[in-house]
């Protein structure tokens, strides 16, 4: 059996960064990916720029360990990624006794397609890793 997700797309907002009180590290970014909108006979179609129209979607993910203290040091909001992991549901009962679900990609690896747009002091990607 095989739970694989790959997503390329644009960082939303600059990474949510924590540490567990275990000493994990986590990091989350939401990863936003477009495709070609469609008009009710499935056809693709131009907005008012005379662009073709898209359709945005945007993916939870989450990093641990390693891996979020990179995302967390190197990545920032408008930054190229791929991101390569496993898809993962959950549910749980808010405080009006609702049941909610929930969908996110548990990351394994995450490239950097582009560089940060360095808009804050602590995180201009002085060392990041090479691009090719």
């Amino acid at each position: 059996m095989t739970n694989i997700a790959i997503l390329t797309g644009r960082i939303a907002r600059d990474p949510d960064t924590r540490e567990t009180k275990g000493g994990t590290n986590v990091a989350g970014i939401t990863v936003v990916t477009d495709r070609p909108a469609r008009d009710k006979d499935g056809k693709t179609y131009k907005d008012e720029n005379g662009y073709t129209a898209k359709e945005s979607e945007f993916h939870r993910v989450t990093c641990f360990n390693g891996l979020a203290k990179t995302v967390g040091q190197y990545c920032s909001k408008g930054q190229l990624v791929s991101v390569q992991g496993r898809i993962h549901y959950t549910q749980w009962e808010d405080k009006d006794g609702v049941t909610r679900y929930g969908t996110e990609i548990l990351a394994d690896k995450v490239d950097f397609l582009s560089r940060g747009n360095g808009s804050s002091d602590d995180n201009d990607n002085t060392g990041a890793p090479d691009i090719d």
